[in-house]
């Protein structure tokens, strides 16, 4: 009963990023440069203060800490410019079908030997994702929105991808936020973006509570649980996110996106059980 809690305060904690990333940016005076900034200074202040309690290294090479943090980039800064247009639960669910798309074409790349179960899943999740951005028809997404959120899912899934095998992950993570800390301030300071109070206490609620101590607690949480357990529950991300957006924001669900995230969500289901199972 303890793990399964974790647990859902973890899945909680990172479909809440979706709903705070979109809350926000939705008055228009965050901006969304801005907010990433502060999300990310935040999470990394978080980051190194539970490094500093826990008496961990964040020992790595210079190679590994570019790969993570220019992919860290990537996520974050793409993230905040979807949110401005893209509801809550609709991101989610772009951003988790792109990241396992893209470790999908990661295994291939190292040429695992992939189940047919696994390559159906990945093909069901793909289709699901096309009806979600087709462009015509009712209740099709933004398509700015939705291509920064497909380039975020890439970042996230690259940054999952440099990430595995992780001796420290914790450590990891506190690196690559303090390495990306600059670029984003640097981000800022080009664009000039405007934020409101509110809007910094948000960016910090995500880059301090929802994403840093989210983290910490998954990796704590992770050894103990089976692998097939750890992927399905990240399926329930979308699903709160979406939740979280028509219980706070007022979004809107459409037929479209409902039929879409059971095909998105289904079949990285099936994929996911299907790699766990061979493992």
């Amino acid at each position: 009963m303890k793990v399964f809690l974790l647990t859902a305060v973890t899945m909680v904690a990172f479909a809440s990023n979706s709903v705070l990333g979109r809350v926000g940016l939705i008055d228009g005076e965050t901006g969304p440069i801005a907010f990433a900034a502060i999300r990310i200074a935040a999470g990394a202040l978080m980051l190194s203060v539970l490094m500093t309690l826990r008496g961990q290294s964040q020992r790595r090479s210079v190679e590994a800490r570019a790969k993570g943090a220019g992919s860290l980039l990537l996520y974050v800064l793409a993230f905040s410019l979807a949110y401005v247009t893209l509801p809550a639960g609709l991101g989610a669910l772009i951003l988790f079908g792109v990241v396992q798309l893209t470790m999908f074409a990661g295994a291939l790349y190292t040429r695992e030997v992939i189940p047919l179960a696994r390559w159906l899943g990945m093909a069901m999740a793909f289709g699901g994702l096309v009806l979600l951005l087709w462009p015509s028809g009712g209740g099709a997404p933004d398509l700015v929105g939705s291509l920064l959120m497909a380039v975020s899912g890439i970042g996230w899934g690259l940054y999952s991808l440099f990430g595995r095998g992780q001796s420290d992950p914790l450590g990891a993570t506190a690196g690559n936020f303090l390495w990306t800390v600059p670029a984003t301030l640097l981000a800022w300071a080009l664009v000039q973006d405007g934020v409101t109070p509110m809007g910094a206490v948000w960016a910090i609620i995500s880059g301090a509570i929802t994403s840093a101590l989210g983290y910490a607690l998954w990796y704590t949480v992770l050894p103990q649980l089976k692998s097939t357990s750890a992927a399905v529950a990240q399926l329930t991300v979308p699903v709160i996110a979406t939740a979280g957006g028509v219980l706070f924001l007022g979004e809107d669900l459409t037929l479209r996106f409902m039929i879409a995230t059971l095909i998105v969500l289904g079949g990285i289901a099936v994929a996911l059980t299907a790699s766990a199972k061979r493992a």
